[in-house]
C-alpha cells in the first residue's frame, strides 16, 4: 500500500522499521535519538509508521545543524516526552501531507523554542486537526493585497477570487468554523468597504491565527 506515493511499512516490519528511525534521528541529531526512542518503543503505529518516519526524518534534517543546551535539557523532560507522543499519534493518522509537514514545523519549533506553555501547545495540536480547506481559507485571508483593488468591495467577494474553487456557503462556514477556534475574527463577510478595506484582509487573522500560518509559513 501506498500513502500520497509514500511507501507504508508493512506491520511485520514495525520492530524492524521503529529501530531504524531511532538510529537515523540518534546518528543526525544524538540528543533527541533518546526521546524518540523512549516515545516510539511505547507505540503502536502498525502500517501507519511510514508518516511518522517521514515527520521524523524532516525533524531531523531541520536539526541537524542546530545546537542548544537548554533544547538538549528540554527534550529530556517528561513533558516534551509527553507533547512528542501527543504529535505523533497525530502524525500516524494525518493523511493530508501538508498537515504532516506542519506537525513536523510544530516540533521543530517546540524543540528550537522551549518555554511555551504546555497546554497552549495541546490548544496549538488540537486546531491543526482542522481540514485541509480551513488551510486554504487561512492563507486566503493573509494574502497582500492587489495594488489597486478597486473602488468598493465586500471580504466574502475578495475570498471568492482568491479562492475560486470554493462556493460562497463553503467559505461562509469555514470562516464560522475559524471565528469559533479564535483563529479569525471576521463580524460580517457581506459588508461593502472601500477597495483597500475589503482586499485587506490580514487584520482578520487573530494573533493565534497568526502563530499558526507561521507554522504553515515553516511547513
Amino acid at each position: 500500500m501506498s500513502d500520497n506515493g509514500r511507501e507504508i511499512i508493512p506491520a511485520s516490519t514495525t520492530t524492524e522499521a521503529v529501530l531504524d528511525v531511532v538510529a537515523f534521528v540518534g546518528s543526525t541529531v544524538p540528543w533527541i535519538g533518546g526521546p524518540v526512542s523512549n516515545v516510539l518503543s511505547g507505540m503502536s503505529f502498525g502500517r501507519k509508521l511510514g508518516r511518522v518516519r517521514e515527520v521524523l526524518g524532516g525533524l531531523a534534517n531541520d536539526l541537524g545543524e542546530f545546537k542548544s543546551e537548554v533544547s538538549e535539557k528540554y527534550v529530556k523532560t517528561e513533558e516534551f516526552e509527553d507533547l512528542l507522543e501527543q504529535t505523533l499519534k497525530r502524525v500516524g493518522e494525518e493523511r493530508n501531507e501538508e498537515k504532516r509537514h506542519l506537525y513536523k514545523a510544530f516540533l521543530t519549533d517546540a524543540i528550537e523554542s522551549p518555554g511555551k506553555s504546555y497546554d497552549e501547545q495541546l490548544r496549538l495540536l488540537r486546531t491543526f486537526e482542522i481540514v485541509p480547506d480551513h488551510l486554504r481559507v487561512l492563507k486566503a485571508l493573509s494574502q497582500e493585497p492587489k495594488p489597486n483593488p478597486g473602488m468598493m468591495s465586500s471580504p466574502i467577494q475578495t475570498l471568492r477570487e482568491r479562492l475560486p474553487e470554493f462556493e460562497e456557503q463553503r467559505i461562509e462556514e469555514l470562516i464560522v468554523q475559524l471565528n469559533v477556534m479564535r483563529v479569525t475574527n471576521i463580524s460580517s463577510l457581506k459588508v461593502m468597504m472601500t477597495g483597500r478595506g475589503a482586499a485587506d484582509l490580514r487584520n482578520s487573522v487573530t494573533v493565534y491565527g497568526k502563530r499558526i500560518l507561521s507554522y504553515i509559513v515553516e511547513a
